[in-house]
């Protein structure tokens, strides 16, 4: 178990200020640890998670995302349209939904891969686009999700908030799964090291291109939930989400500077991220000061993140030596 805890240490601090930050909330709030406290909390938490695993699927390769809440916009919208109807429109529309988001990661892909561009500038550029067609599809917020369905994926099931259980599934169904394949291994080999996995007979190219195409399904996924969440789209949701989904990855343990961390580790981020500002809510801090802690959280996450990147770079720049 020592050994365990040893070389998940990044996750396991991440979980344990997770849990002390969660009985605080709960201690706080006026009505207690009742199913629709926990509801509302866990589908606030579910949605920055989603979009956390996107700016995940970017970092661990050693890029970022600047696109992640715009892509969550532009399938929000999308979503408004055509999440609704009989169950195979609403079939039909998930699908396209989803397709969208890994449509806009695949071009990011692209882009950074053969268009040999820094993800920082593709996903820059590529933002504005998608936010764009958003604003054509939605110019203001409006449309309509099926309430049955939003009802069905967003309350609870035997008292257990359903975005809990969307949680679990996505870590057992999809990420254990993943990181035992050889493009889990391949993310971290080519986040450690792109040249000493291209001289390791790997294909870096797919495998980017994989990484960015995972991070616009989980993007997609995330501006699906919210379509669930609020039952309307909503082209101006995208540059919190952005800004939030880097600080998370940082507060869940993943590195900037790619080949560190897990899946898992970025949604405790999440929900340590979201917890935070449920609690500073319900402390008592005067509401105009709320924004200006939660920047000052988001400004060291970050900070803390960009000093990880600078002190690996200057290790090697002294051994480079």
């Amino acid at each position: 178990m020592r050994d365990l805890l040893r070389a998940n240490q990044r996750e396991t601090i991440a979980f344990s200020v997770l849990v002390a930050l969660l009985v605080s909330y709960l201690a706080t709030h006026p009505a207690g640890p009742t199913t629709y406290v926990m509801t509302i909390w866990a589908n606030q938490c579910l949605i920055l998670a989603l979009a956390a695993i996107a700016q995940f699927f970017a970092v661990i390769v050693r890029g970022i995302d600047l696109s992640v809440g715009a892509i969550m916009a532009l399938t929000n919208c999308i979503a408004s349209y055509l999440v609704i109807g009989t169950g195979v429109e609403m079939t039909f529309g998930i699908i396209a939904v989803l397709a969208a988001g890994v449509g806009c990661g695949v071009l990011n892909g692209l882009l950074v891969v053969y268009g040999r561009i820094q993800p920082i500038v593709v996903t820059l550029a590529t933002a504005s686009v998608f936010v764009g067609l958003a604003l054509l599809l939605r110019p203001t917020p409006g449309g309509q999700i099926d309430y049955d369905l939003a009802d069905a994926l967003t309350l609870d099931v035997l008292d257990v908030p359903t975005a809990l259980i969307i949680t679990v599934a996505v870590i057992g169904l999809i990420w254990v799964p993943l990181r035992r394949t050889g493009l889990g291994l391949g993310l971290y080999a080519v986040g450690s090291s792109e040249q000493a996995a291209f001289q390791s007979g790997m294909p870096v190219a797919k495998i980017r291109l994989a990484s960015f195409a995972l991070g616009g399904l989980f993007a997609g996924l995330a501006g699906l939930y919210f379509s669930l969440v609020t039952t309307t789209g909503d082209a101006g949701i995208g540059p919190n989400f952005t800004l939030n989904s880097i600080a998370a990855v940082v507060l869940g343990g993943v590195a900037l500077r790619g080949g560190v961390g897990t899946l898992t580790g970025a949604i405790a981020g999440a929900f340590i991220l979201k917890t935070i500002g449920a609690l500073m809510f319900f402390s008592g801090l005067p509401p105009l000061a709320q924004p200006f802690v939660e920047g000052l959280i988001l400004a060291a996450a970050i900070a803390i993140g960009g000093a990880d990147v600078l002190r690996v770079k200057n290790k090697l720049e002294v051994f480079g030596r």
